[in-house]
C-alpha cells in the first residue's frame, strides 16, 4: 500500500515508510485525507501544488476535497529508493534525503516550496542546494524560471559513452 506524506503543500508518494518528521502528515486512504487536520486552505494550497493540477480557489466541501485529492495522489510517482547520482550517500529520511526526493520529481520543487516542506528559512534550502548537494554530492542541479517561480530540479544523469 503505498504512503503519500505531505509537507506544508507538498505531497510525496512512497512504497514503504521513511523516518518520521514532526511537520508531515501521512495518509493512507481517503478517509485519513478527510479526517486530517489540514483546513481548508491547506488543502486547495496541496491540490494547487499538485502537478498538472487546474488552480482552484476553493472545494465544494470537505468531503469532495478529500476524494479529488486522494485520486490525484494516486497519479504521483511512488519514491523507492534514491536514484539521483550521489542520493544513496544520504541517510533515508534524512533532510538531505527529503530535499533530494522534492528535486527528483519531474515537475521539480521552487525554494519556496521546499522551505515550506522542510520548515525551514529559503536561504537554508539555498544553502543546501550549493553546499551539501553541489558542492559535496556533485549533483548537478537545473534551475528554470517558470510561473510557479523559479525552478529546481536534479538533471537526469545520462551514460557517457567511451
Amino acid at each position: 500500500m503505498t504512503l503519500y506524506i505531505i509537507r506544508g503543500h507538498i505531497v510525496t508518494a512512497f512504497a514503504s515508510a521513511p523516518a518520521t518528521s514532526e511537520d508531515e502528515l501521512r495518509v493512507r486512504s481517503v478517509e485519513e485525507v478527510e479526517g486530517s487536520g489540514l483546513s481548508a486552505a491547506q488543502m486547495v494550497a496541496i491540490w494547487n501544488a499538485l502537478p498538472g493540477a487546474k488552480p482552484l480557489s476553493k472545494f465544494k466541501d470537505r468531503k469532495t476535497a478529500a476524494r479529488r485529492l486522494w485520486a490525484a495522489f494516486g497519479n504521483l510517482p511512488v519514491a523507492t529508493e534514491p536514484t539521483a547520482p550521489g542520493a544513496s550517500r544520504s541517510r533515508a529520511g534524512s533532510k538531505q534525503a527529503q530535499v533530494i526526493g522534492l528535486l527528483q520529481r519531474p515537475e521539480g520543487a521552487t525554494i519556496e516550496e521546499m522551505a515550506i516542506a522542510m520548515g525551514w528559512q529559503r536561504h537554508t534550502v539555498r544553502g543546501m542546494i550549493s553546499g551539501a548537494l553541489k558542492k559535496k554530492l556533485g549533483l548537478e542541479i537545473l534551475s528554470e524560471p517558470t510561473d510557479r517561480g523559479r525552478l529546481y530540479r536534479i538533471a537526469e544523469s545520462r551514460p557517457t559513452l567511451p
